[in-house]
């Protein structure tokens, strides 16, 4: 059999990292920009509404995709033994943040 390339751990990292980040993200409203489609701007951080509803949610995918980019990048410098730990986990991590989601939102499914 091969032998991995550090470079292998990178997907389940980026994956794991991600969906945690981004149920971090959207709890505490961690976004990287604002954008306010009423009037058609953006602005960096959690910025209130102008005009209409504040989009966050552009935002929260870039501080959950940056954030997974560095913990991918990281994972790479780990010995070759990081992916086959990690790939336990590929798919409980992202089922654990849609329950997660689910909880967060109970009130719209519960009325």
């Amino acid at each position: 059999m091969a032998e991995p390339s550090r470079y292998s751990a990178f997907p389940a990292a980026f994956t794991i990292a991600f969906a945690i980040a981004y149920a971090i993200a959207v709890d505490r409203n961690l976004a990287l920009f604002t954008y306010h489609p009423a009037i058609g701007e953006w602005g960096l951080g959690v910025q209130a509404p102008m005009d209409g509803p504040a989009m966050y949610w552009y935002g929260w995918l870039a501080t959950a995709g940056l954030t997974a980019l560095f913990t991918g990048l990281a994972a790479c410098l780990v010995p070759h033994r990081a992916p086959r730990f990690l790939n336990h986990w590929v798919w409980v991590v992202p089922v654990g943040a849609l329950l997660f989601f689910a909880w967060l939102l109970r009130g719209f499914f519960f009325r």
